[in-house]
């Protein structure tokens, strides 16, 4: 999301008719706002978008290295090729942190993982090959698949995470897929647990799919190092202190009488209308997300590196000071 986000401001750029820094500056912030309004969690976007206008006005006070003063179209030029050289390294982090994390999953260890999240497939992956492939697999993965995919609006789709199961199991790799409620059963078999996230906040902690704080929470009832794999433009300035703290809306917890059921089934046509004018919702658990606090997580695997919880704090201020 944060990836294809930038790339959609950078065409914009590309296309867009401004003829001045300040028109530029404008376009992008107001560009970025819709695109943070047309979604019900635009958490992950906005780490990646805000972190990419930082870049380019950082870009902007090397006037050295804009071309002659007063040249636009060499500023627009240069803006431009730094867009694209963000957007080249940010693809190139899942490799670096598939290089550092690999080393995590070690011989005869049983992971367990959740969600879609390419970065972890990434990781999995190339731990996988490091192993030797097909003839000498030597770690196991527990796989939790959602239950609660929208059938609404794809009854026929398969359960988050399926692609990285196949691509799992070609490599030889073997996979057990278990429900959301069989976790606390299952963990007892695995050796760590290894999750994406949508975005690592200030203080150390991570929002990510609705489950990944309760598996924390029994990850470390049961002692199991908990790891979570994240490329450095999903850090994100926010420092939520709890689960309601995150500043989007959610309907996890919704609260219904038979009556207001009836209502709303009559409202059904009329919500439609008003829907598309309003702010997305999230509505079930594949939208929804939780927050998972720091002392619940071992250990963040970046592309900066390998970081403790209490390093992220550090790290924000380098990437955006």
């Amino acid at each position: 999301m944060p990836i294809a986000a930038i790339e959609a401001l950078v065409l914009l750029l590309t296309h867009s008719p401004s003829s001045t820094i300040s028109e530029t500056l404008d376009l992008l912030e107001k560009s970025t706002g819709h695109l943070k309004n047309s979604i019900p969690n635009p958490i992950g976007l906005s780490a990646g978008t805000d972190l990419f206008q930082r870049y380019l006005i950082t870009t902007l006070q090397r006037p050295g290295q804009l071309g002659p003063a007063g040249d636009f179209n060499a500023i627009r030029a240069h803006l431009l090729s730094n867009g694209r050289l963000f957007i080249r390294r940010a693809k190139e982090s899942r490799d670096k942190i598939a290089a550092f994390g690999r080393g995590f999953v070690r011989d005869g260890s049983t992971v367990l993982t959740n969600g879609g999240s390419r970065v972890v497939a990434s990781l999995l992956q190339k731990a996988a090959d490091e192993k030797g492939g097909p003839s000498a697999v030597r770690f196991r993965v527990i796989y939790v698949l959602s239950s609660s995919k929208n059938v609404e609006s794809s009854p026929g789709a398969e359960p988050e995470g399926m692609e990285t199961v196949r691509a799992l199991r070609e490599k030889g790799v073997p996979v057990a897929t278990i429900p959301e409620s069989a976790v606390a059963y299952s963990l007892g078999k695995a050796d760590m647990v290894i999750v994406g996230a949508e975005g690592v906040v200030e203080n150390g902690g991570i929002v990510s799919r609705m489950g990944t704080y309760q598996i924390g929470l029994l990850a470390k009832a049961m002692s199991k190092p908990f790891y979570v794999v994240a490329e450095s433009h999903k850090f994100v300035r926010l420092y939520p202190l709890g689960q309601y703290d995150l500043p989007i809306e959610q309907r996890v917890i919704d609260f219904k009488t038979e009556e207001e059921i009836a209502d709303e089934a009559k409202q059904q046509p009329q919500a439609t209308t008003t829907e598309a004018t309003s702010k997305p919702v999230a509505r079930n658990s594949c939208q929804s997300v939780d927050f998972t606090p720091p002392h619940l997580i071992s250990a963040l695997i970046t592309d900066s590196g390998v970081l403790t919880p209490s390093a992220v704090s550090e790290e924000l201020i380098k990437i955006w000071f």
